[in-house]
């Protein structure tokens, strides 16, 4: 069995690893604020060491490298995002759709600064960062996929009308959280039908693709 000082010692390494998790946390929780104001070139190490209270040391301690950083600011707001839009799994197969729009757009709406981060900001041009944004298209392509037919691995022309689809709802999404002129449920609604109209033409080349009946409502 361990002894007292051996116990002890595992302990304060838990403690120290705990801690550790918690200041990488709250450093992410800065720079997800950090980089959606501010272009990724513009900000030096400098600049967000100032800005975050930290010394440069410690950025470079957890992250590495200017970039570590922001992919890890990247990744920390993907997790967010894909967790938000697939959670309702256990509802029908409707309005688990309409769950899924609605909750990306809750997300988007309460987390401006980082859904801008995912899907316009910072080094677009950088391979990682694509991969990291295909990487949440795909889970999100996924989740509509487990609403609209029950499974998630389906044909590459389902596949690319529902990320066509998606694409689409990025661009008007980042629209309506600048110029907010439209609620959420009317954007929610907009956005469904939209996607309607998609699953209709994949059926209409692909019938094995079906789409799902419209959701009754009440009167």
């Amino acid at each position: 069995m361990p002894t007292s000082p051996q116990r002890a010692a595992v302990h304060h390494r838990a403690r120290g690893t705990e801690r550790s998790v918690a200041r990488r946390a709250e450093l992410i929780a800065i720079g997800r604020k950090l980089f959606a104001d501010t272009s990724y070139d513009a900000l030096s190490m400098d600049d967000i060491a100032r800005q975050a209270h930290v010394a440069k040391g410690l950025i470079y301690y957890y992250f590495r490298s200017k970039r570590g950083y922001y992919l890890a600011i990247i990744q920390d707001a993907v997790a967010d995002l894909v967790t938000s839009a697939a959670s309702g799994l256990e509802l029908p197969a409707v309005d688990r759709v309409h769950r899924t729009v609605d909750s990306y757009l809750r997300y988007a709406e309460g987390h401006q600064a980082a859904y801008r981060t995912i899907t316009s900001g910072g080094v677009g041009f950088d391979t990682e960062v694509q991969a990291i944004r295909d990487g949440v298209r795909e889970a999100i392509v996924a989740t509509i996929a487990e609403g609209a037919y029950g499974r998630s691995d389906i044909a590459p022309l389902a596949r690319m009308g529902l990320l066509s689809w998606l694409c689409s709802v990025e661009g008007a999404t980042l629209d309506w959280i600048d110029r907010p002129g439209l609620s959420r449920d009317t954007m929610r609604e907009l956005l469904v039908k939209t996607l309607g109209g998609t699953l209709r033409a994949i059926e209409e080349m692909d019938p094995s693709y079906p789409a799902p009946p419209p959701a009754r409502r009440d009167a």
